[in-house]
């Protein structure tokens, strides 16, 4: 899998400026760690079950 250094992280940044400005970036941001913060408490759910669940 290819890694983003420096340099690519600063022409996404400068990408996502050009496109949404600086007063939505706060709001995107937020919304990406809601959702990611979701997205790792389902995943944990679901492990939690299938470790909770007897094996056949």
């Amino acid at each position: 899998m290819m890694t983003v250094g420096i340099p690519g992280l600063i022409l996404i940044i400068l990408i996502l400026l050009i496109i949404f400005g600086p007063k939505k970036l706060p709001e995107l941001g937020q919304a990406l760690g809601q959702t990611l913060k979701e997205f790792k408490k389902s995943t944990n759910e679901l492990t939690n079950e299938q470790e909770d669940q007897p094996k056949k």
